[in-house]
């Protein structure tokens, strides 16, 4: 807020932590980017197609005034046991909702007293997202042919959603009592043999994995993480349980005009793989080295080894990476994802691997929410009541406390206490920052 209060001193570039009140209310001393950040020709790290649809959710009434700084994404998935799965009969990775299904069914299977979904009762939203989004429903809000925004309730898909985990209730796929249960017994669960499979972030499949190496001594990959299922028709979404970033470079306006393409092409190079490496790793045999095996360090091979003059110069090695990453990588973005790891990766492990490449090559099928970026004053007011109402709502369905009416009730009940409000004014500002 000081720099930009100073716009005559502003530096040529500003990091933002995030798309904040600050960012949205100074947006006319930065120079609009749509233009750029679109162009697939001119500047293809920019405009790539993992990026775009994340551009589209920083945009302040409808233009990008800043190049995002990205996070894990789409990240959201499904991760199951796949040893347990090959005792019940299923070998093959799940494609498909359907074949989705089948697993699930199985799994619910295997024994009296275990379960095939972990789900916990503090935090079902990942879980109904990751369904109902996979089966086609919008990511909390969607906007119609005519640019009417609706609630993802709205969307039969959603219902379809609640419909799958039902069933997968009713079978004994669910434990009966996951209300009561909290997300900090998340990973016990599963670590206990207890459920083997979670609608979550994906990145903890490799962390369970690695625990169970560690203290149960297995060898195996016993896990295998999903995302991108096909529905019925081919087509695919994922739920990205993130907005894609957590923060953008804006340019500001003491940059000129007609300079203001080089600056846009120098802002693409820091995205493409010899930018991303030099912002995240330095220098090769400076701030990295490449061992034998083609992976990436902090330290030169001759000095790996556990002994503690190895250990103190392995320290020595990277206390320096450390201090000059520290004052270059506040320019890295990342906006198509990480190349770097797939060249050189550090140390790594089939999972994890399985997870990055799975960020990139996913990005482009997450559903993101339409409203994220705008505001209701109705929502802004009466929105955590509301969404408590439909949350409450879908668990009840699901655990088989209330039928299919009576969840269509409670639906009804939420237009009547603010939802059909919320619906026109965010309807409003959509077709206000669109539709022009």
């Amino acid at each position: 807020a000081t720099t930009l209060a100073t716009p005559d001193s502003m530096p040529n570039l500003i990091s933002f932590s995030g798309r904040d009140n600050t960012f949205v209310q100074n947006v006319n001393a930065f120079w609009d980017l749509t233009p750029y950040v679109f162009d697939t020709a001119t500047y293809p790290w920019l405009a790539n197609e993992a990026g775009l649809n994340i551009h589209k959710a920083t945009a302040v009434d409808g233009k990008v005034y800043g190049v995002f700084r990205s996070r894990a994404f789409p990240r959201a998935g499904i991760y199951y046991r796949s040893d347990i799965a090959a005792q019940v009969g299923i070998t093959k990775e799940p494609e498909t909702i359907e074949e989705l299904t089948a697993l699930a069914e199985a799994l619910a299977g295997y024994s009296e007293d275990t379960y095939a979904l972990n789900m916990v009762g503090n935090y079902t939203a990942g879980t109904i997202n990751v369904i109902t989004v996979a089966m086609g429903a919008p990511n909390t809000w969607g906007v119609d042919e005519n640019g009417n925004v609706y609630p993802a309730h709205e969307s039969p898909a959603y219902l379809e959603g609640l419909k799958w985990l039902r069933h997968l209730y009713e079978i004994g796929g669910i434990d009966p009592d996951f209300i009561t249960v909290t997300s900090s017994d998340w990973d016990n669960i599963e670590r206990t043999g207890k459920a083997f499979m979670r609608f979550d972030c994906n990145d903890n499949a490799h962390r369970q994995q690695e625990w169970f190496e560690k203290n149960e001594g297995v060898t195996e990959q016993i896990f295998e993480e999903l995302i991108g299922l096909k529905k019925a028709d081919g087509t695919i979404a994922c739920w990205p349980q993130n907005a894609g970033y957590a923060g953008l470079v804006a340019v500001t306006k003491t940059v000129k005009e007609e300079d203001l393409p080089k600056v846009m092409k120098f802002l693409d190079w820091c995205n493409s793989y010899d930018g991303q490496m030099l912002l995240n790793a330095g220098l090769e045999n400076v701030t990295y080295w490449i061992w034998a095996d083609g992976t990436r360090h902090t330290y030169p091979e001759e000095v790996a080894g556990d002994s503690e003059e190895m250990v103190a110069k392995q320290k020595e090695y990277t206390d320096k990476n450390v201090t000059i990453q520290g004052s270059i990588n506040q320019l890295t973005m990342g906006v198509p994802g990480d190349l770097t790891s797939s060249k050189y990766p550090t140390a790594s492990t089939p999972l994890r691997d399985e997870y990055a490449a799975n960020n990139i090559e996913f990005a482009k099928y997450a559903v993101l929410n339409p409203c994220a970026t705008l505001t209701s004053e109705t929502y802004t007011a009466f929105g955590s009541t509301l969404d408590t109402l439909l949350s409450d709502a879908a668990v009840q369905f699901i655990s088989c406390v209330i039928d299919e009416d009576e969840l269509k009730s409670l639906w009804e009940q939420w237009s009547e206490e603010g939802g059909e409000q919320i619906k026109a004014e965010y309807t409003a500002a959509y077709q206000a920052a669109n539709m022009q």
